[in-house]
């Protein structure tokens, strides 16, 4: 649970509590995603404690009006808090409102009145094919004064990010039972505790492979593939360390994320002729339309093409 700096009235602690639980059982949200959630609400009833002289009550909640809102909004920007946060706040607070709906326990009316702050449209910035390569290349750190099973490890990662379209959280959440010796497929659990089918291309299964020869620790069934240097599970931190040094010898842009690995995965298959569908389906998108982002990309590097390539551009 988040430590909250103020006392909530009773009444609202108590659902808040039905909230949390809710959202762990019906919408299975991992304990992180639950404590952001539980930390954007609170400081949202945070601020109107101080704006309303006491902490609201559900009665309290009911009774706010848009202006209360845009208050609560102004003051966030005053803080110095971006779009995008403030947004991801108010949606927080507009899902326990509506938990709270649902319920039969008053509807907070002010909150679906006011439009959320309008975010500028960015398309994610895939890596070049050749780029995406070499950042799984164990030979590009051989110089790095590391364990060889370390580097191993960090381009076992890398290759799966990008040879299959896994989201961090999924490759590090992989078991030895998962990894199957010499199976060209992987099944992940992503988002939502849903469980997906992945290609393992041969060069990807290799490093694992390569991997899990040199690791020092016992790989026992069901338990994490990839080791921290003490033996437990391994930090995303650590890679995306591993990839602020790899883009600093490629010279790649700070949008060279873990995470953009994956956006060049959908983008790479998507202008070879990759089905859309098929796209989803690997990428474990639950809507079409969240897929549909790549087509943006691609389109936009095609008229990069065409405006340095075109003798009347």
């Amino acid at each position: 649970m988040v430590d909250l700096a103020f006392s909530l009235a009773p009444d609202v602690a108590a659902e808040m509590r039905h909230w949390m639980a809710f959202l762990s059982s019906e919408r299975r949200m991992s304990p992180k995603t639950l404590e952001a959630y539980q930390r954007d609400v609170a400081q949202f009833l945070g601020f109107l404690t101080g704006h309303l002289g006491q902490s609201p009550g559900l009665k309290d909640l009911a009774a706010l009006t848009p202006q209360d809102v845009r208050a609560f909004m102004a003051a966030r920007r005053a803080d110095g808090i971006g779009s995008r946060s403030l947004m991801r706040i108010l949606a927080g607070a507009r899902s326990f409102a509506s938990f709270l709906e649902r319920n039969g326990k008053g509807k907070v009316g002010a909150l679906a009145a006011v439009r959320a702050p309008k975010l500028p449209k960015t398309l994610p910035k895939p890596l070049n094919v050749s780029a995406a390569q070499q950042l799984a290349d164990p030979e590009l750190r051989a110089g790095e004064n590391r364990a060889p099973w370390v580097i191993a490890r960090d381009a076992a990662v890398l290759a799966l990010l990008y040879g299959s379209g896994l989201r961090i959280s999924e490759a590090l959440g992989l078991t030895a039972t998962d990894v199957k010796a010499s199976a060209d497929t992987l099944t992940v659990t992503g988002k939502g505790n849903k469980s997906r089918m992945v290609p393992v291309l041969p060069q990807v299964r290799q490093l694992i492979d390569d991997y899990i020869r040199q690791c020092p620790y016992d790989l026992a069934a069901d338990t994490p593939l990839f080791r921290g240097t003490r033996g437990g599970p391994l930090s995303p931190r650590i890679i995306q360390l591993a990839m602020e040094q790899l883009r600093g010898a490629l010279g790649l842009p700070d949008s060279a994320t873990p995470h953009a690995l994956r956006h060049s995965f959908a983008t790479h298959l998507l202008g070879r002729g990759g089905d859309l569908r098929a796209i989803q389906e690997l990428l474990g998108h639950a809507s079409l339309s969240t897929t549909q982002i790549y087509t943006a990309v691609d389109t936009e590097r095609l008229l990069d093409v065409y405006r340095n390539a075109h003798p009347r551009a």
